[in-house]
């Protein structure tokens, strides 16, 4: 029995979309005017989703964010382990979403392992949708017999990434809109009021203080150049995000990266938690260290680090240890490094990664705490700089004025 996406006329010519399954698309319209509807256009579930994986790339989600893949990965892990069997487990959760596009996932999954395909192999068929942990991850779960608990472990672990994602994200909005708005107010202060308020002095052939002139420099500079320039910077963006596009800039735009005092520790943190985490979840679950070096590998996103550990694992391959591989890189935490060769020594590398892992987002959520905390204040003295010394340029001919009168 196949899934199929449709497309119908109800019999008031409203267009109507949904999924339905039949074994065959004949069985499936013949279904569907059974129920007083018109086919328009039916599709082959898994075959429209491979489709639009191809066409969209990673954006294919399809809509499915990873939050949901996270719930739907956690229903299917309650279902199967209170004992439903896996095809009813994807029926189920099929039913229970009010999405379209992943109820037609679902059932596409459902059919194929009704086709005597594992669940493995059938996420295979969406790679965009499902990374490639989340399939490796299952596929160790099959085989040891603990698939529940495996995709257990994957919603936990989708749902911390998303969580840490979303962190990250908010801590980073407050010093952006505070950037942006120090940006505005200075460029509206020198470009309307200041003149404005200075040209007040201009009928007094008054020989006005440095500062003044200097601040009345700026301020026609900015009113005759000022969209100028941000056009320009508007164009520099875009340049640079297609310029981002190419693997050896980018290469080299994250190698100076790592090279800045503050953002060296952060972005190394960063990836050095992504790292830790998903090498704990693949080791945990039964994956090979060597495949889950590969695929863990693929969330590092700064490319030197990336490559660095790509180079461990072709160390690790030729009989060296996990810990020093990494060592040699120079771009891992010492205490990483550590819990990592102890675990090796121990022969309970999944528990030390998983340790490693945490204290590493422990770490990660410090650094933010004080890139944030040194970041506002900084920001704010500028900016109140900035204003006094606009301030004291207007104030300035005022006071030699008084001085002059007295």
């Amino acid at each position: 029995m196949a899934a199929f996406d449709y497309i119908a006329l109800d019999p008031r010519g409203k267009e109507k979309k949904g999924v339905l399954e039949a074994d065959t698309a004949r069985a499936a319209r013949q279904q569907l005017r059974a129920e007083n509807l018109t086919p328009l256009e039916l599709n082959e579930s898994h075959q429209r989703q491979r489709g639009n994986a191809k066409k969209t790339g990673t954006r294919v989600r399809g809509g499915i964010s990873t939050t949901e893949l996270a719930l739907i990965t956690r229903q299917i892990a309650t279902l199967t382990g209170s004992g439903t069997p896996l095809e009813e487990s994807l029926l189920a959760v099929s039913k229970q979403t009010e999405k379209q596009k992943i109820k037609s996932l679902m059932l596409a999954v459902r059919s194929k392992v009704l086709e005597g395909h594992s669940l493995a192999s059938s996420l295979r068929e969406f790679p965009k949708i499902f990374p490639e942990i989340y399939q490796a991850t299952v596929d160790a779960g099959e085989q040891s017999g603990h698939l529940d608990a495996v995709l257990e472990r994957l919603a936990d672990y989708f749902e911390d990434r998303q969580a840490s994602n979303a962190t990250i994200k908010k801590a980073l909005i407050y010093p952006s809109m505070l950037v942006v708005a120090s940006i505005g107010i200075v460029a509206f202060l020198l470009g309307y009021v200041v003149p404005q308020v200075v040209q007040v002095f201009d009928s007094m052939n008054q020989t006005l203080p440095v500062l003044t002139r200097a601040m009345l420099s700026a301020s026609a500079f900015v009113r005759e150049w000022g969209l100028t320039i941000a056009i320009i910077a508007v164009i520099l963006v875009l340049a640079f995000q297609r310029a981002m596009t190419n693997e050896s800039f980018k290469v080299r735009v994250h190698s100076f990266l790592l090279k800045l005092p503050l953002f060296s520790r952060l972005i190394r943190g960063f990836n050095a938690a992504q790292f830790a985490r998903t090498l704990s979840i693949l080791a945990s679950s039964g994956v090979p260290v060597l495949e889950a070096l590969e695929i863990a590998s693929q969330v590092v996103t700064n490319r030197p680090m990336r490559q660095a550990v790509k180079t461990a694992s072709a160390q690790v391959r030729e009989g060296s240890t996990l810990g020093a591989a990494l060592e040699r890189t120079g771009y891992f935490p010492p205490m990483l490094l550590h819990l990592i060769a102890s675990g090796e020594a121990s022969g309970k590398l999944d528990t030390m990664l998983d340790k490693a892992a945490t204290h590493q987002e422990r770490e990660l959520d410090s650094l933010m705490s004080v890139f944030i905390g040194l970041f506002e204040p900084v920001v704010i003295l500028i900016m109140g700089g900035v204003v006094l010394t606009i301030v004291l340029a207007i104030l300035l001919p005022i006071f030699e004025m008084n001085q002059l009168v007295n």
